[in-house]
Order: structure tokens, then sequence, then C-alpha cells
């Protein structure tokens, strides 16, 4: 077995897990049966996925251990077990088993690891609890291990019944019909045919055995050490499965023909399961062996009596088809005809889906990212060819630039697609811990989640893990009260926690909302003034005080627990997001809740810029964050030159000058030397000089930056800052321009900020709509 087919098999089996922990988590309401049957057949379908696989790479500890959660399952399907909460959790935890051992065969490592085991066999013993009083085969037995009996069940009559008569002729039982034709060798393999109806009877009740003796040949011809004979038997196992039966027979099934034809009442089980395949491309055997209908032995089986017949039919030259797969099942009696008709009907949905559903394959991380950064490369390259262009002035040249860039900025685009993905993979991995830490802490708490489907750049949604995954227990943990709690303050029992998704210029936001106790506002200021953080008499706004709360160290939990309340977290959940370019905010009231948002930009790699000058150095704005740009004059003034802000159509918009803050010593009363110089050659050139507003906003924020000359639109590939410039202030990142200069990416929120707080407070106020 190769180590890249185990990777294989490991990759398919997390994706299997995940399905598999959803489809636990998914089941909300215990007590709408239909809903539960749907997830457990969902679970059902991918634990036995993965028993399949692993069989296949002879991983025989995840095989024995899948098999005994699959008997579980078998028996929540046919009504023998009840699901309850204490069921769900045992089925997580055999999950997590499960994931543990797919990681120790992806090691390598022969022997399991003590802690392993030991929780295996804990486990085992808590699932084997729930087979106990099952009436169907223990799950834990090994055909290889049990002796079988050689003497016959009491139960058990060789006749010539006229139900085995019936059940030849095609008439439909109420009780399983094996027709069993042993191979000559069974004896000689040490089988003792009777010894299986006696097992058989372990597993339901043997109705009736009829004995096929027209295989025994003339005396002349007869040897004792071959066996001749065949049963028809009648097994009433509700409690049972066609695979399990299989299993019976596994030793000698390779010389024997058996044919395994379920129950009546089985029918409508099968079409239902067949109803809730999930979409795909799956021919009608491989459709009935996932329902249940067919075992993979008689799917091949029937599959090899198909080419044996089309190979009769070919040697004949006859134009003649061979019979299709269901209609050989159905000949063989191994499969009833509603069934086959479900299965077709099921085929013809997925083929008339086939050509709308999306395929997907897997691409390594590393070839995905070396793609991104080629394209980035492309971007700057095509820039440097259109200012090279440009410069000659050719008017084919430009124009075939023109169309390149065009391509360019496709390729981008679907490149950086190519990263997106749906934010509601990671939501969902926070249903199980609002579970798990509401048992907990004994409160009784819901998650919802909303937008699920809002893309983000994978490499964003990757390290925005944790952080969420601390607001989240947060949220569980401080932000929700105890029932006991919520009925004193008039409010349901039960509490909500939301995780919300959504686009926002150009940004992706998440919010992190409760409707729990909220926040004091008076508490967090007293801890602060404790802690040093703020001085007596300080007055801050509302959203100055909450934002204490991401200072290192400060918490305002009364108790200590081991999910939170050691003030450890906060401060670098800011750290990690704002490291991402991000940025975080909370509003809380007291008695009603809290809100935490998060936003992000939609990409780390390439954004669609907007260049601008200031004085002799270039700088990049996002574009989405670009809502207009006006001609700084003194009608927006208001006649008032000092003025830090303007009068935009009846809004007060704040504005600062972008060379104050990166360019000190070139200010309104020192513009000199170099500035003068660039008046001049623009007055030359038949371009008046004036100073320019870049309107932009950022969560309902607005605020201008004054530039000295609007330069267009520029596709940006954004590069990181090195650890010495970690702590540069309203700077994100560099891009590379077409020319080969260095341009700096400003950081819009930071500068929003300092816009709005270093402005007249008399119009903070009406600059936030």
């Amino acid at each position: 077995m190769s180590d890249d087919s185990l990777q294989i098999f490991a990759d398919e089996a997390e994706d299997l897990l995940d399905l598999a922990e959803q489809a636990l988590l998914n089941l909300d309401d215990l007590n709408n049966q239909a809903s539960t049957l749907d997830g457990i057949n969902d679970l059902f379908r991918t634990f036995h996925t993965i028993k399949g696989a692993a069989g296949l790479f002879g991983l025989d500890a995840i095989v024995d251990f899948t098999h005994i959660v699959e008997s579980v399952l078998v028996k929540i399907r046919e009504g023998g077990l009840k699901v309850d909460e204490e069921m769900v959790s045992l089925f997580l935890s055999s999950r997590d088993q499960l994931e543990k051992l797919v990681e120790q065969a992806l090691s390598g490592e022969g022997a399991l690891a003590p802690d392993l085991k030991e929780t295996g066999d804990s486990l085992l013993k808590k699932l084997e609890v729930y087979l106990e009083n099952s009436s169907g085969i223990d799950a834990s037995s090994d055909l290889g291990d049990t002796q079988l009996s050689n003497q016959g069940n009491a139960n058990t009559s060789v006749s010539g019944s006229s139900e085995s008569d019936n059940m030849k002729q095609g008439v439909i039982s109420e009780n399983w019909h094996i027709s069993l034709r042993f191979g000559l060798n069974t004896l000689r393999n040490g089988m003792d045919p009777m010894s299986f109806i006696s097992y058989l009877s372990k597993i339901g009740d043997v109705k009736d055995v009829t004995l096929l003796d027209d295989a025994i040949p003339q005396w002349s011809d007869f040897d004792p050490e071959s066996c001749y004979l065949g049963f028809e038997i009648q097994l009433s196992a509700p409690n049972t499965s066609k695979e399990i039966l299989e299993e019976v027979f596994e030793f000698v099934q390779d010389d024997c023909t058996i044919f395994i034809l379920p129950p009546h009442s089985q029918i409508d089980t099968y079409i239902k399961l067949i109803d809730e395949l999930p979409e795909g491309d799956m021919r009608i055997g491989d459709i009935l062996v996932a329902c249940g209908a067919l075992t993979l032995s008689e799917k091949d089986g029937i599959l090899t009596a198909q080419d044996q017949i089309s190979d009769e039919l070919m040697l004949y030259g006859t134009e003649q088809q061979a019979p299709k797969v269901g209609e050989i099942a159905v000949d063989s009696q191994v499969v009833q005809q509603e069934v086959v008709d479900a299965a077709v009907q099921k085929q013809n949905a997925q083929k008339q889906q086939r050509d709308s559903s999306q395929q997907t394959i897997r691409v390594n991380a590393l070839k995905l990212e070396n793609l991104v950064n080629l394209v980035g490369e492309l971007v700057i390259g095509s820039a440097n060819s259109e200012l090279n262009a440009r410069r000659i002035g050719d008017v084919e040249l430009n124009e075939a630039m023109e169309n390149l860039l065009h391509l360019v900025e496709d390729v981008r685009d679907t490149t950086l697609g190519l990263r997106m993905v749906q934010i509601g993979e990671t939501f969902n991995r926070y249903k199980r811990v609002v579970r798990e830490v509401s048992r907990e802490t004994g409160k009784d708490i819901e998650l919802e989640i909303h937008g699920a489907e809002t893309e983000l750049d994978k490499t964003l949604v990757e390290k925005i893990g944790d952080p969420l995954m601390h607001l989240v227990r947060n949220a569980v943990d401080h932000g929700i009260e105890s029932p006991e709690k919520r009925i004193a303050a008039n409010k349901p029992a039960k509490g909500i926690v939301s995780l919300d998704a959504f686009h926002d210029s150009g940004s992706v936001v998440i919010q992190i909302k409760d409707n729990g106790g909220g926040l004091s506002k008076e508490k967090i200021i007293n801890k602060a003034l404790e802690k040093g953080l703020i001085t007596a008499g300080q007055q801050l706004t509302d959203q100055e005080t909450f934002r204490l709360i991401f200072e290192a160290g400060f918490s305002t939990a009364e108790t200590v627990s081991n999910i939170s309340g050691r003030g450890v977290g906060m401060d670098v959940v800011r750290k990690n997001i704002e490291a991402l370019r991000g940025h975080v905010e909370m509003e809380s009231e007291e008695g009603t809740g809290t809100t935490i948002s998060i936003r992000l930009p939609l990409t780390l790699a390439i954004i669609d810029g907007f260049q601008v000058r200031v004085g002799d150095a270039q700088y990049i704005v996002p574009l989405d964050m670009v809502e207009e740009c006006i001609e700084l004059n003194d009608a927006l003034r208001g006649g008032d030159e000092n003025a830090n802000y303007v009068n935009l159509r009846g809004e007060i918009l704040p504005f600062m000058r972008l060379g104050d803050i990166f360019n000190p010593k070139q200010n309104d009363s020192d513009l000199g030397g170099q500035n003068e110089e660039i008046i001049e050659e623009e007055t030359a050139c038949g371009r008046k000089h004036s100073d320019n507003i870049i309107v932009v906003h950022f969560a309902g924020k607005k605020a201008g930056f004054v530039v000295d000359e609007l330069l267009g639109e520029h596709q940006t590939v954004i590069k990181p800052l090195g650890k010495v410039f970690q702590n540069l202030k309203g700077i994100s990142g560099t891009t590379i321009l077409g020319s080969g200069e260095v341009a700096m990416i400003i950081d819009i929120p930071e500068m929003v900020d300092r816009v709005i707080n270093s402005g007249d407070k008399r119009f903070v106020s009406n600059s936030v709509h």
C-alpha cells in the first residue's frame, strides 16, 4: 500500500467524518422521527463508506470499530432503538475515535497507542450495551472465531414446504429467502452445511428449510468427500440486514451459489433510502448496493452474468442486447422489481442534474499558492508593459495592451476565485462547541447560522478559525445566562448565539451575537482603572469602553473556569484579526446581549486599488472603500482654510492631509523645493495644481484624505510588510508599480479612525452614517 493511496483514504475519511459530525449536530429535534431517521441514514452511509475503504487498505482497527458503530445505527434505522442526547454524544465520541485511528494509520504506526486503545475499549463497551437486547447478530462477534454447532436446531425442519415452493415461483414472502447451493469442495474445506443453518438460528427464527438434492449423482459417480446439497431457507429476522446475512456465508461464498431475497416489508425501506441518496453519477447496481438491496458480491455476480450473456450474443452474431442489471437481479430473485424501478427513477433524475452539477477536484494548496504568486507577477509585468506602451505612443500597441490587460484581469479574478470557499463549513464546526459547552455549563443554548454561503479566501478562513472559536466560547460561557437567571429576567430559558456573515464595502463582515446579559460599562471602567489602563475622570465613548476588553489580561469574569475567564485570548483575537488586515468592534447593551463584528478583506493576495500621489510618493487606496473623489475648493471649506472638515452636500465630512502624516516636513507652510517644482511642471503641461479629496467609507464611517494627484485605478499585488515595519501605523502593505517603484497601501480602517478621533468632536457624530 503506497503512501499516496493511504493519503487519499485519509483525505476522504476526513471529509466523511466532517459529514458525520454535521449529521449528528443537525439532529436538533429528536422528537421528529422522520428528521432523525434522515440524519441517521446520512450517518450510516458515512460510517459504512469509511469501513469499506478501510477494509480495502487492511486497516482492521478501523473496520472493527466502525462495524460496531454501524450495527447500532442499523438497530436505530429498524426501530429497535430511539436516539437521545446521550447516544448522540456517544456517536460524536466514536467519530473522534475514528479520526484518531485514521491519523494513526496515516502515521504508519503498527500497534494502537495505549490511550487510544483505552478510549476505544470504553466506547465499545458503551456501544455494546445498545446491542445486548438485539435479536440480530452480535456485531462484535466474528464468524471465524465462532464454534458452529454440528447439530441441527430444534426449530429447523427439513421438508418440502409449500412456502419455499411459492418462493421459487416468485411469490413474495414476509421472511428472508436464502437460496444456497454448496460447492463440491465445501466438505473438503472443513465446512459443515448444517452448521450454517444452526448459526442462522442465532440471528432470527428459521421458519423452513427445503433440502435440494437434485445434484446428487449416480452411485457409481458419487464422491463421499464432495458436497451435492443445497437449501432453500425461510428466515424471520426483522432486525437484520442483507449484509449481515451475507457475512454468515463469508467463508464459503467463493465456492457456493447464494441468493438472498429480502422480505416484502423491506421494499418501502429500500425505496426510501434510494430517494435519500445524494445526487451523483451512479449506476443501477451502485444504487442498489447503496440502499442495501444488493451486496457487493451479488452485484459482482450479476455483472459477471451480464458479461457472459453479452459474450454469447456476440459469439452468435445477434444484435440482441444483454439484459440490464436490474432485470438479471429480479430474475435471480435477489431484489424485488419495485426496488429496481425506484433505482431506475433515481438514475434518471441524476442524469438530468448531471449537466448542471459542479465537479470538484482536490488541488495541493502549495500549487494553488504558487499559481496565485505567478498571477501576481503577471499583473506586475503587464502593468510595466502598459507603461512602456504608453511611452512609445503606438496606437496599435496600446490597443493590444488594453486587450491584454482585460485578459490578465480575468485570469486574476478566476485564479483568486479558486481560493474562495464558503464560510459555512467553518461555522458548522462550532455547533459541536456550543453543544458541548452548553451541556458542561448546564445551559440551554441554540446556535443559529446565517450567511453560510458567503465566500472568503481560504487562507483567511483557516486563520480566522481560532479567533472565532474563542469568541463563540466566550459568548456561550460569559454571554448567555443560566436558565434560572434568564427566566427571572423575563427572557426565554433557551439562549441564542448566532453567527452571521455578509459582504459590505469590499469586506466580509462576520458577526457573533448573543442575547445574553450583555456587558456592564461600569464594571469594564472599574477594571480598567484597577489595571491602570485609563485614568480617573477620563471620558470614554461606548466604543472606546468596549475596546478595553481587547487589552492583554483584561477580564471581568468573576470566576475562572476551564472554558474562559483568565483574561487570556481577547487581545490575541484582536492581534490575529489585525494581522489579517482586519478590524474588530464590539457593541453591547446590558441585559440585552452583545455583538462582535469582524471585518476582513476578501483576499490577502490581489486587490483593485486606486493610485494617488502625495509629494513625490505614490500610494494605493483599496478601490472598494473609495466612494468618490472631489476637488477641495473654497466652497467646500466654507471660507475657513484651517478647517479639518468640509460640507459635502449637507453632510459634515472630516478630512486629513496624507502629506501631514507621511511627509510631516512638507506641510502647508513649507511646501518649497520639490513640491514647487512639481507645481511648475504641472502648470507647464497645462494642468492646474489643486488638492483633491478621496472620500472613503468603512464600517458606516466616512472620512476624506487630501492628496496631490489622482492617478486612477491600479491592479494591486499585495506584498506584506517585513518584521521591521510591523508596528507601522496607517500602512497595511506594499505593492510594486509598473515602473518598478514601491507604493504603500493605505490602511483605511486605521486612517478613518484617526481622522474621526482627531477631528472636532462636534462633527464626529455627524460623520457616522
